[in-house]
């Protein structure tokens, strides 16, 4: 993987991978047309049958590029197809299946039944305490080789070349405390008003000086099903307000539980050699995301459970989905390392 030069931020744009499957197949063959071509012709020509969403390669990429309209362009398609209604009932039928997917993944109905208002808080520190999510941090500290935390920066680009992006979805949805203490954590997401300090811009430092491509989107198309959902799930409780509960547990959950593995993963590259570019985005996080943790957790969680009551089930649902599904994450890197394989897609022919 060939270093890159760093080039002044601008617009974003995303080049279309080659479809998986009959679904994104269908979507990047009519974003190809004018905006109203329609995408389906009648209700039940084009199946949404996945027996495994989660891991279903067609439909998540499919989600994702849906989604990406809404964060980026994308090389020759109209930027009027961000709201095609042809396009937001394709992208409907994809997240059924994914929705109910993640709700299951995150212990369904049971899980959510007794969920108190005023102890949001404190079961969202439980959970995050309780998790046996596989140790991935700890491997890559102790025994990643080089290409294996590439492999790692690369799954990560998806969402951290876009950090703080989907959780900002939700500002204009909350009100009051709440929507304060998500203010306080987003802007030191971007920086604090320091263009060179937005965290996603220290990601991508961090993806040049350990060899890789940081323009965003280089490595869509080596991305698989189960990194795509992470993000894909960002991006559906972001982007739905009825899910605006699911989206603060969501956030309020990967604060909890950020600074300690961004400290091992700071200290892996510095095992390997690499120096303060490459460190500075994993060390930003352990200083800031342990200030986070509280805000998140109390203000911000807490806070919306004491606002509105009736989202405390959600709030909870959105942290037992990112810990659900980061942890089918992990256990696809740890899996492909021990064979022996790489954890990315291979490249196209």
């Amino acid at each position: 993987m060939a270093t890159t030069v760093s080039r002044p931020a601008g617009p974003r744009e995303i080049a279309l991978p080659a479809p998986r499957g009959p679904l994104s197949e269908r979507l990047f063959t009519t974003l190809a047309e004018p905006p109203g071509t329609p995408l389906l012709r009648h209700a039940g020509e084009l199946r949404v049958d996945s027996a495994r969403p989660l891991a279903d390669e067609d439909l998540q990429l499919a989600l994702y590029v849906a989604y990406e309209l809404h964060y980026s362009g994308i090389a020759g398609v109209d930027a009027d197809w961000e709201w095609d209604p042809g396009l937001l009932a394709f992208r409907a039928r994809l997240e059924r299946p994914f929705e109910a997917a993640v709700r299951a993944a995150a212990g369904g109905r049971a899980a959510l039944a007794t969920v108190d208002p005023a102890q949001v808080g404190a079961t969202l520190q439980r959970l995050v305490a309780e998790d046996d999510g596989p140790p991935l941090s700890r491997w890559i500290e102790a025994h990643a080789e080089l290409e294996q935390v590439r492999e790692f920066m690369i799954h990560r680009s998806a969402y951290q070349l876009k950090e703080a992006d989907p959780h900002s979805w939700a500002i204009p949805r909350l009100a009051g405390a709440p929507k304060a203490a998500l203010v306080e954590v987003q802007a030191d997401e971007y920086g604090g008003g320091d263009a060179s300090r937005v965290h996603a811009v220290l990601f991508a430092k961090a993806m040049t000086a350990a060899g890789l491509d940081a323009t965003y989107g280089a490595y869509l198309e080596r991305l698989p099903a189960i990194t795509l959902a992470t993000v894909n799930l960002m991006s559906l409780c972001g982007l739905h307000r009825r899910l605006r509960g699911a989206i603060v547990g969501h956030l309020a959950a990967f604060e909890m539980t950020s600074s300690l593995p961004n400290r091992r993963y700071g200290n892996a590259l510095r095992r390997l050699g690499l120096g303060a570019e490459a460190t500075d985005f994993f060390d930003e996080h352990v200083a800031a995301d342990a200030v986070h943790e509280n805000i998140a957790a109390w203000d911000l969680a807490g806070g919306l459970a004491a606002a509105e009551p009736a989202l405390a089930a959600e709030i909870v649902m959105g942290a037992r989905a990112l810990l659900a599904l980061e942890a089918r994450w992990a256990r696809h890197l740890l899996a492909a390392w021990e064979r022996g394989d790489s954890s990315l897609r291979p490249h196209s022919a």
